[in-house]
């Protein structure tokens, strides 16, 4: 854990860990535990400056949530990550109505909507359910929770709903794993992940060209078919919103059920006696250990926040991870607790908020519901060996490659 007991002066772009060193999303060091971190940060320097790469970060959880609701000062329209490769205008190419702003992102996020629908996502339970089965029964004692199970579940139901086969759904998350993951102090996407996220565009490009041919009932169809007031998706339009499913619907999802087994510890009798705490047990994960933990916005004009002057033209981060630890809004913060209120728990930034609320958090936390839910009905408990733990580095997105679990059976 990061010593941050010395003081350190305010926006200064440093850190401890027995040595001095940035304050970098990039750095594993950090990514391994962030929180005394953003807690150090919140008190100092809520709007931080980092001068070498010249990027602003806010971490209380009144600036980050201002930050995604307000209109015309934080924009989208240059990406959500500072990946050098991807920060540009073009990112909606890849990251769909994400990187637009109004009227663009609302025109998009509306026929988006016509056929990512709640109906839609409502009746995937079923399917879900026989997925999580289907893996469960492939199990013994013990196996790896994430490559076994919370990794291929999220991935099968994306397929599902886009239309991709079965045959190609370990490649196509394969490529995926390889777009968000990072190498230590890389600020760039690496040469695997550009060539993966090519190969995932051609192959969506296929897809939308086979549902022209010949539609079916999946999501891909639904969204060449939506039409609102004469406007349509344009093929490009439908391929990128594809891409950014399989990338944040697969992986965050994965991540918030790795996330959620390993900070059970002391708790997992509780939750394996009472399937009642469930829910809490989702919403806990998420704002305890969110899976998206930075974002990235172009300021548009001139802000002014705790002394300090971002110029227009900037890169700033929002730390949603920070946000949903700020004692300003959460009682004790930094414990996991199954039983916080709902009220508190409806202050958690995790999906975002205003326009750009995450159109999948509804998708992510039935996910998760059946899962838990299906693991918990059929054994006892579920021991996570921490010291084994595997974490996934990735600028933005917190989680683990792989969490060894031994469970035990009803």
């Amino acid at each position: 854990m990061p010593d941050v007991t010395r003081p350190l002066p305010a926006h200064e772009n440093t850190f401890y860990f027995g040595v001095v060193l940035d304050f970098d999303p990039y750095d594993h060091r950090l990514q391994d535990d962030p929180y005394p971190v953003y807690a150090h940060l919140r008190r100092e320097a809520p709007l931080y400056h980092h001068a070498e790469h010249d990027f602003y970060v806010l971490f209380r959880h009144a600036d980050v949530d201002a930050a995604l609701r307000a209109d015309g000062v934080y924009s989208n329209r240059m990406g959500v990550t500072l990946d050098a490769s991807a920060w540009n205008p073009h990112a909606h190419l890849v990251m769909s109505f994400l990187a637009l702003d109004p009227p663009e992102q609302t025109r998009l996020r509306r026929l988006v909507s016509r056929g990512f629908t709640p109906r839609r996502v409502a009746e995937l339970e079923p399917r879900i359910q026989r997925i999580t089965e289907q893996y469960l029964d492939e199990l013994d004692g013990s196996f790896d929770w994430i490559a076994d199970l919370a990794g291929r579940v999220p991935m099968d139901v994306i397929s599902e709903m886009l239309g991709v086969p079965e045959s190609d759904r370990a490649e196509v998350r394969r490529l995926a794993d390889l777009l968000v993951q990072r190498e230590d102090g890389l600020r760039d996407v690496p040469p695997a992940g550009i060539e993966a996220s090519f190969q995932l565009l051609e192959y969506y490009r296929d897809l939308v060209a086979a549902r022209h041919r010949r539609p079916a009932d999946d999501l891909t169809s639904a969204l060449i078919a939506a039409e609102s007031d004469g406007d349509r998706m344009t093929d490009d339009e439908v391929v990128a919103f594809l891409f950014l499913m399989v990338v944040a619907g697969n992986e965050t999802t994965t991540k918030l059920l790795g996330n959620a087994i390993y900070h059970l510890r002391d708790d997992t009798g509780r939750v394996f006696a009472d399937p009642g705490l469930i829910p809490g047990w989702i919403e806990e994960t998420l704002r305890y250990d969110t899976s998206t933990q930075l974002l990235a916005r172009y300021v548009v004009a001139d802000v002014t926040l705790h002394g300090v002057t971002v110029p227009a033209g900037s890169q700033l981060l929002v730390a949603l991870g920070s946000a949903n630890r700020d004692p300003a809004v959460f009682t004790a913060p930094d414990s996991f607790d199954l039983t916080r209120g709902r009220d508190e728990l409806s202050k958690i930034l995790s999906f975002g908020g205003g326009r750009h609320f995450c159109l999948g958090a509804s998708l992510a936390r039935l996910e998760s519901a059946v899962v838990l839910r299906e693991v918990v009905r059929r054994l006892r408990t579920v021991e996570v060996d921490h010291e084994n733990c595997v974490r996934f580095y990735s600028s933005n997105v917190r989680g683990f490659a792989a969490v060894p679990v031994t469970a035990g059976a009803r």
